[in-house]
């Protein structure tokens, strides 16, 4: 047998073991954010104060602030709640994303991480799991948000492909900020560690312009708001609302987000490769 048909028998033996490979890992990934999704519905007191608190808060501006929408710099709105939209949704996005990570640093506290890991499995099958239930949730968040506030007098001038792209950026954004919780919950294995670090994600969405729009705000506070990446991703789906369907909306919504994905992900990534060590 000649050197060529050796190879291209090996070459055969390989491809479908690759193909059946690839195929075993996404159904490992697939069960793994089904275990995730399923996890969520069966809790629903850790998911509904993420649905809960932010429309509170959106229903409270409204009643306190909607003489506010005079202000010179204000956007002209038909209602507060178009400008308190966005704001909503990234804050319903980032208590929701420490929900999974909480998961996951559970798993590790209670051993079913290190058993999945001695199991002929992916090793990132658990932390892409978690994170594809939580894009799901951020998903279903947006939706539900957009859903509720709609007949007390928002409108979405962008229409439903607005509300689409606001759908799409918040799963991305639930992708950022749940893989950086990951990366937490595998470097500290320790849920109280995971949500604790919880008050430094709402400090980060006050010190935006997620309640009031960075052209009212002055000194250090507006300072720190023109560099938080989280006030131009607000802004983003903020124009969607109240100025309609355009490019930059639609960039600032996704590639903001998108970037800071690659960012975290790297990070989880790393914290997991530190974990494994040798392994």
């Amino acid at each position: 047998m000649s050197i060529a048909t050796t190879e291209a028998a090996s070459s055969s033996r390989r491809g479908p073991a690759a193909s059946m490979s690839r195929t075993n890992r996404m159904a490992q990934w697939w069960a793994m954010s089904r275990r995730a999704i399923v996890a969520l519905a069966r809790q629903p007191s850790l998911v509904v104060p993420s649905l809960i608190f932010p429309l509170f808060f959106a229903a409270l501006g409204t009643a306190s602030f909607s003489r506010a929408t005079s202000i010179p710099g204000f956007p002209e709105v038909d209602s507060y709640l178009d400008f308190a939209l966005a704001g909503a949704i990234v804050q319903g996005i980032l208590f929701g994303s420490t929900v999974g990570a909480s998961a996951l640093a559970t798993d590790i506290e209670n051993g079913f991480f290190e058993r999945l890991l001695a199991a002929p499995t992916s090793r990132t099958g658990s932390i892409v799991g978690r994170l594809a239930g939580g894009m799901a949730y951020g998903a279903l968040q947006t939706v539900v948000f957009c859903v509720v506030l709609l007949p007390f007098g928002m409108t979405i001038q962008g229409g439903v492909p607005a509300v689409l792209v606001m759908i799409l950026s918040g799963a991305v954004l639930a992708l950022a900020i749940g893989a950086l919780m990951a990366a937490m919950a595998i470097r500290t294995g320790s849920a109280e560690a995971v949500q604790g670090a919880f008050p430094l994600l709402f400090i980060a969405l006050f010190f935006s312009s997620a309640f009031f729009p960075r052209e009212t705000m002055s000194g250090l506070y507006g300072t720190l708001a023109d560099w938080n990446p989280i006030s131009h991703l607000v802004e983003g789906m903020r124009d969607l609302v109240i100025d309609g369907f355009t490019a930059s909306a639609v960039t600032r919504a996704i590639l903001i987000p998108a970037g800071l994905s690659v960012v975290t992900l790297a990070l989880a990534i790393r914290a997991l490769r530190r974990r494994l060590g040798g392994r």
